[in-house]
């Protein structure tokens, strides 16, 4: 009952709840948004010699300063990790022990730290927050502000409708991440409900307008298969990542036997087999990956990071001015080699895993969602712990969420002091 009352209460935050709404207000909408009128560095050597503009120089230090004062002063409640987050903790630590073979050290290392900061803002404040700041309708509202300003100050390009964000790919990504949080919004009554259908159609717009076809089908495609998996999960009582796993061994086990692959999928569906090109990328990247299959090139230390770069050195024709491979996976690879891969699926998993115990249904709905939205995503883009990508940010918010709703609320508990101290005042509260 507590939790169905907290669902439905007015809007309220805490202020540890404010700090990683504010971050991810930075990734969705005040970074990509100040921006929107800078020039891309075009060439290899640019994006080398650029330095971290003033907005990222100024916001996340600050943040990360607030979060790090807040974490030192109730570390009390931060000593108990759920293990989901115990591995997004590994997988990030991994990353940044890659800046020793790294291609480009200086380049890993500037990243790197820029991600650590960016992942306390988030991290921390939120399990430190009151089980009664509704996180998940913060990050609508930023979405729903976001989809506002797309509308009113987004530019055309000659494949598609941009808004503020790099390019119509971007939009879908967030379009289709907005639309997800609209669908959760309607399931409330009254005026919630009409905000929901309001910022529903805003994306729907949105997403017709940057012609992204894939954001556009996952977006409905990922609540039906939620419901899908929560429905199998409670009659076998089956976890939604062992529900995952089986889908994609049957899927894996019928496209062997009936030799149906991804590009026949693009062929029907786009009347493409190379699903725009992306297969030429990811020939090249396995054949990069075959060079350093165990632990990678370093983090984000190998697309275009100087004229001399792998990707810009070995890369054939138009190959070599690619950002990323477009496959969120294959860039795990390339960057942490198949051990940071592991690490990658092996939180995934335990945050499907431990998703199981979320007792609201229509909580658990969301997440779930928004977790298989991204996980298919990364499919034909790159957003695993890539800079402050908004489906990145909103993962790992989805996966700080779980832990918020299947542990007890740690601003109820009293602070534990060390054993060899007896108790004090501080001990309850």
């Amino acid at each position: 009952m507590r939790e169905h009352a907290t669902e439905s209460s007015s809007l309220a935050f805490d202020r540890y709840a404010l700090v990683t709404l504010f971050a991810c207000a930075y990734a969705v909408v005040i970074g990509p948004f100040l921006l929107s009128g800078d020039p891309t560095p075009s060439t290899a050597t640019d994006i080398q010699n650029a330095s971290p503009n003033l907005v990222v120089r100024i916001f996340i230090p600050a943040i990360a300063t607030v979060t790090v004062v807040m974490a030192v002063r109730n570390r009390d409640r931060l000593r108990r990790w759920p293990v989901h987050l115990l591995c997004l903790f590994a997988y990030v630590a991994f990353a940044g022990a890659s800046i020793v073979w790294a291609f480009r050290p200086e380049a890993s290392f500037v990243r790197f730290a820029q991600q650590v900061m960016l992942l306390s803002s988030i991290v921390l404040p939120a399990m430190l927050a009151s089980r009664t700041s509704d996180l998940m309708r913060g990050v609508f509202l930023c979405f729903a502000a976001g989809s506002v300003l797309n509308v009113v100050f987004g530019y055309q390009t000659p494949i598609g409708y941009a808004g503020y964000l790099p390019g119509k790919n971007a939009l879908g990504q967030f379009s289709g991440m907005a639309l997800l949080f609209a669908f959760h919004e309607t399931l409330y009554p009254g005026s919630r409900r009409l905000f929901g259908i309001a910022i529903a159609g805003i994306s729907v717009l949105l997403l017709m307008w940057s012609d992204s076809k894939t954001a556009f089908a996952l977006a409905f495609f990922s609540p039906l298969l939620a419901g899908f998996v929560f429905a199998f999960t409670r009659v076998t009582r089956a976890s939604p990542a062992i529900t995952l796993v089986a889908a994609l061994i049957f899927y894996a086990s019928l496209a062997s036997f009936y030799d149906f692959d991804m590009n026949n999928v693009s062929e029907l569906l786009y009347n493409d087999p190379t699903l725009t090109g992306r297969t030429h990328i990811w020939h090249f990247a396995l054949s990069e990956i075959a060079q350093r299959p165990v632990f990678g090139w370093g983090y984000q230390s190998f697309w275009l990071v100087g004229s001399d770069a792998p990707s810009v050195v070995e890369a054939p024709g138009w190959i070599a001015n690619m950002p990323n491979a477009h496959n969120g996976y294959y860039d795990t690879i390339l960057e942490l080699g198949y051990v940071g891969l592991g690490l990658l699926i092996l939180f995934i998993l335990t945050t499907l895993h431990r998703l199981a115990g979320v007792v609201d249904f229509r909580r658990m709905w969301l997440l779930l969602s928004i977790a298989l939205y991204v996980i298919m995503y990364n499919c034909l883009e790159t957003t695993w712990m890539h800079g402050s990508e908004p489906l990145w940010v909103v993962f790992v918010i989805v996966a700080v969420e779980v832990a918020r709703h299947t542990q007890p609320d740690s601003a109820e508990l009293p602070s534990q002091a060390p054993s060899f101290v007896p108790a004090g005042p501080h001990g309850s509260s």
